[in-house]
């Protein structure tokens, strides 16, 4: 039987491995909730931490949720909503960041649609930068920058498109 997600990092003695004290799924996902929906969201996620402890299908709930938990480090106000509550000097949630890395394999790197991610990511685990962070003007910066990459990054990449067409029109042309 064939499953459409990686296995999850595992010890040497074949259990999930998971920081010294890992804190609490509604933490580590930094759900922040209130009223009837948080009620709602607060069971799904208890039951999303039942699934984790059983079979393939919790296997395949915590991908899903840490995959989605990753994509979120992408974005800088959401890393500047997590410092100015304290997520980042709690010692477990820097042990689960840490714990993260793993999606830098490709392994697991390729079902990402943010790749920056993972250098915000990277970033975090230095404890300079997660102090940084709680500075809304930083996180401004952060993602000013991200948007100036990517415009660059699409000119760069319709340029190439544009050379490519012509250099095949050309091939094209003096073939015949």
């Amino acid at each position: 039987m064939t499953t459409l997600f990686p296995t999850l990092p595992r010890d040497r003695k074949g259990e999930p491995w998971f920081p010294e004290s890992p804190p609490p799924v509604s933490r580590r996902l930094g759900l922040f909730v209130c009223g009837a929906v948080g009620d709602l969201v607060s069971l799904l996620v208890m039951a999303a931490a039942v699934a984790m402890e059983t079979d393939d299908a919790g296997n395949r709930l915590r991908f899903q949720l840490e995959l989605e938990f990753v994509q979120c480090l992408a974005n800088p106000n959401y890393l500047n909503f997590l410092a100015q509550r304290g997520y980042f000097k709690d010692k477990a949630f820097v042990n689960y960041l840490k714990y993260l890395l793993y999606w830098k394999e490709p392994e697991y790197a390729k079902y990402l649609k943010y790749p920056q991610c993972l250098h915000m990511l990277e970033l975090l685990q230095y404890e300079h930068f997660r102090k940084e962070l709680v500075n809304a003007q930083c996180a401004k910066f952060i993602d000013e920058q991200q948007i100036l990459h990517w415009q660059h990054y699409s000119r760069k990449r319709m340029r190439l498109q544009q050379a490519l067409a012509e250099q095949q029109q050309q091939n094209n042309t003096s073939g015949k």
